[in-house]
């Protein structure tokens, strides 16, 4: 006998709407190179096979939402607890929000710097899709997101290794999976108006390693 309380279907929490429009956003998007040119078809083709893509639970394959972080100073890396690699912010959707809206809130989350969308509104500049934890795999929409000129102060609980990196630095500790999507970010306007910030003193000293 039903005590009233309505059940949740996977993946019925986000709007039947935005599987097209995130669709639609991916094919207008101008892979930078071959793997984001894989990156992309393979994107198409799971945002028609998958029932709920943007619901982790429903299938280990699923769109994620990531923040290229930039800035006067370069970029923002935060040193992943799990995995041991500087990487963009970014992770998993909260029931009902877009892509875009994940990685703005997962960008504030695990660097703790008030974030903005560039104008008029979020921009998507790079997709990846790569193996993620527990045999799941990641469909990743990356979003250019500003930030201040303040140095990162993770909250409690989150990964307190986060820095800013000028893109030479960065470029040289990613991965594939984030190399693309910095040498496009680096080419933004946005981040252009800070290239010639000097150096930050008194963060040599910090590990760094690829992925």
């Amino acid at each position: 006998m039903s005590d009233g309380s309505a059940t949740v279907t996977v993946g019925q929490r986000w709007p039947g709407e935005l599987t097209e429009r995130v669709r639609l956003t991916i094919e207008a998007h101008e892979p930078a190179d071959e793997r984001e040119a894989r990156s992309k078809a393979r994107m198409l083709l799971a945002l028609v096979a998958l029932p709920a893509p943007f619901d982790r639970r429903a299938d280990p394959v699923h769109v994620t939402g990531s923040a290229v972080v930039v800035g006067r100073r370069g970029t923002v890396l935060h040193l992943h607890k799990r995995l041991g690699r500087w990487l963009q912010p970014g992770g998993h959707l909260e029931p009902g929000e877009p892509p875009w809206d994940a990685a703005h809130r997962e960008g504030e989350e695990e660097t703790g710097l008030a974030l903005d969308h560039p104008s008029p509104g979020p921009r998507l500049v790079h997709l990846d899709v790569h193996p993620a934890t527990a045999g799941h795999a990641h469909l990743d929409l990356r979003y250019l997101l500003l930030a201040p000129d303040v140095d990162p102060k993770p909250p409690r609980g989150e990964s307190p290794m986060a820095r800013w990196y000028s893109w030479d630095e960065a470029l040289a500790v990613a991965d594939d999976a984030l190399r693309g999507a910095l040498a496009v970010a680096r080419a933004e306007p946005e981040a252009a108006e800070g290239a010639g910030a000097a150096p930050i003193p008194g963060h040599h000293e910090l590990e760094e390693g690829g992925r």
